[in-house]
């Protein structure tokens, strides 16, 4: 790897205008998009939350459905940041060749990986903003400070953005993705606390899941869903901007190496 490649990111407003245009598609595909990212959690939120939440009763001081609801939005934006840093920069990046054009033009690399970031992280927002509707509409939400979430939503898929990215750059195909679906992202799903208390985990299953970044995205989002007392709040806020920048500079460092030979 050359020094050029391990250079600190330099982003411009050129990222900005990658963002732009990544908008401009995504509007021609709203339908499908929102069908798939807020399909899913819908019909957990739903079935749970209303089904299994008729036996479960309350959780930590609230109703299940509240529970699974404040836990289901800041899934729901890792979910998608997660898929469009991989699948979504990776069809542009080798199938369509996007970037090839993108860099015929002024625009860097850097603008590129800060443009996706951006992106990806509104594509969080416009995953999760719809799923908390519904739940207030449901009767999961007891509070205005519900509100504050949604900035929350966009550090969150920062958060995922950049790693989904460092495995875009790695993958010779999209079968490639199973591995970090299967072995980090569905894992996190399960047990970072969107289903039930992380304090039922035993203590070395506890130890980890506090390291993962889902986490520390639940336990912000959902006091401010339930309306209680936020707790460790610069904890939690260091650790999801760790990620961020951490993976937005990793991301950086290996799309300048897939793309600049």
């Amino acid at each position: 790897m050359t020094a050029a490649q391990l250079a600190l990111p330099q982003p411009r407003a050129g990222a900005l205008k990658l963002w732009y245009r990544n908008a401009l598609v995504w509007r021609k595909l709203i339908a499908p998009s929102l069908f798939f990212t807020f399909g899913e959690p819908f019909v957990y939120l739903l079935g749970l939350g209303f089904g299994l939440g008729r036996f479960v009763g309350e959780v930590n001081g609230m109703p299940y459905l509240t529970f699974l609801a404040s836990g289901l939005v800041a899934a729901s934006a890792m979910n998608t940041a997660s898929f469009e840093g991989m699948y979504s920069v990776f069809t542009r990046m080798v199938h369509q060749q996007t970037y090839d054009a993108l860099l015929a033009t002024p625009l860097q690399v850097d603008d590129i990986v800060a443009g996706e970031m951006l992106w990806c992280g509104t594509k969080a927002v416009i995953a999760a903003v719809p799923i908390l509707a519904v739940a207030t509409l449901l009767g999961a939400v007891h509070d205005w400070s519900a509100l504050v979430a949604v900035p929350l939503f966009f550090l969150i898929g920062l958060c995922f953005a950049g790693p989904a990215i460092v495995v875009a750059a790695f993958a010779p195909n999209y079968d490639f993705f199973n591995y970090y679906v299967t072995l980090l992202v569905t894992p996190m799903f399960i047990f970072s606390g969107v289903f039930y208390p992380v304090e039922t985990l035993p203590d070395v299953a506890r130890l980890i899941v506090d390291v993962l970044p889902l986490s520390h995205a639940i336990a912000l989002v959902r006091p401010l869903v339930a309306g209680q007392v936020l707790d460790a709040v610069g904890l939690h806020l260091s650790v999801l901007a760790a990620y961020a920048v951490f993976g937005y500079l990793a991301a950086t460092v290996f799309i300048r190496r897939r793309l600049i030979q």
